[in-house]
């Protein structure tokens, strides 16, 4: 049986269609995902993502641990920064995506965000990983409850609920707060492209937050926001998707991260002979991520065959309708292996490929990504 958030009774109350998602009944949208995508792009949207995961790392040898697990360097993360990381498996492969934050509190100290679908997996792996370190790792995910607001008006909705401007995290930060009396982390993260924040939650206060955000947002024209804008929003800012533009068979290097990967990091970890050869060109890539756009107007959906003068290069894996260029977008690997010169054809923004969609080839360019502009900063750490 699918699990339900704390927020389901206020989503029913919304009247909100709801789909099984990740083992959650989540809401996949409102009142329209066109509708919903609109209002994060140009005021702002408030989202249950309850179903993500909290790791929380601490002990005398959690830096040391962290630093086997990602191919970043946890030892430049300071106070209340965050880092967008990747949990690698031994041949460089992504098991997992994820935020990592450092608190201000030593029982705390690491905070791990981690994708709903991947849990059970990413908690198995850094266990198995644990051996020999003096850490310990708690899954603090039926605790908390995550909500999200994005849009261009999100720090002024913050501001209004009593964190002032002054007081609101910069980047890629987070820092305790509160709302409404409630002690909450509030990160400035998120994954629609757009500014904003994720605040962290006790479980017991998620519906009355919910509710209070959504009555002090009316003046800048909030809506709540499905999993079906969630997803054409971070499309368009063309962000991963794990299980569609990332898995265990893709290094970061494959999936276009290779500027989240530290290049200087002295330790070892998982994968970083593949990681840093990919690099360095001493290895070969298998796959390279590209960006594309729909000539024709049909989209392109996960799973469909890409085509360069009739041979089949690649695959895509995330696609469909652009709200704001009005346009069917996407991503899709192109694989090495083959006798197309794959090399040229991955660099050279504006050349025409071919989509299989139901027996019949579609024309689409090849295009640099993201496929809009991004409104927050990109992180430095």
């Amino acid at each position: 049986m699918d699990k339900k958030t704390f927020l389901y009774e206020e989503q029913e109350k919304l009247n909100a269609k709801l789909i099984p998602f990740a083992g959650w009944l989540m809401p996949v949208s409102y009142k329209g995902i066109i509708e919903e995508h609109n209002a994060v792009r140009h005021h702002v949207g408030l989202f249950d993502v309850s179903h993500m995961g909290e790791v929380f790392i601490y002990g005398k040898d959690s830096l040391a641990f962290l630093q086997k697990l990602v191919p970043q360097d946890i030892s430049k993360l300071t106070k209340n920064k965050a880092v967008y990381c990747q949990l690698t498996n031994k041949k460089g492969g992504i098991i997992d995506d994820l935020i990592i934050y450092k608190t201000d509190e030593p029982e705390k100290e690491y905070l791990l965000i981690v994708n709903a679908s991947r849990i059970d997996e990413d908690l198995n792996w850094m266990v198995r990983n644990s051996l020999g370190f003096d850490v310990n790792i708690i899954n603090d995910s039926h605790n908390y409850s995550l909500l999200a607001i994005q849009g261009p008006d999100a720090s002024k909705l913050l501001d209004k609920l009593g964190v002032k401007k002054e007081s609101q995290p910069p980047y890629f930060s987070i820092k305790r707060g509160e709302i409404k009396n409630i002690n909450v982390l509030i990160a400035r993260t998120g994954y629609t492209g757009e500014d904003g924040f994720e605040i962290l939650v006790k479980n017991h206060y998620s519906a009355y937050l919910w509710d209070k955000i959504l009555e002090e947002g009316k003046e800048f024209g909030i809506m709540p926001i499905g999993l079906g804008a969630r997803d054409t929003l971070r499309l368009e800012a063309a962000l991963h998707l794990y299980g569609n533009d990332l898995d265990e068979t893709t290094t970061p290097i494959e999936a276009g991260l290779g500027w989240s990967v530290a290049k200087d990091k002295e330790e070892d970890y998982n994968g970083k002979e593949v990681i840093m050869g990919q690099l360095s060109g001493s290895i070969p890539k298998t796959k390279k991520l590209i960006g594309f756009v729909m000539e024709d107007k049909i989209p392109a959906r996960h799973g469909y065959e890409v085509y360069f003068e009739n041979k089949k290069i690649g695959i895509v894996t995330s696609g469909g309708p652009s709200p704001v260029l009005k346009q069917n977008i996407g991503l899709a690997y192109l694989y090495t292996d083959n006798e197309t010169s794959l090399n040229t054809l991955e660099k050279t923004i504006g050349t025409t490929i071919q989509i299989m969609i139901r027996n019949k080839l579609y024309n689409a360019k090849i295009v640099k990504k993201p496929f809009i502009e991004k409104k927050c900063k990109k992180e430095n750490v």
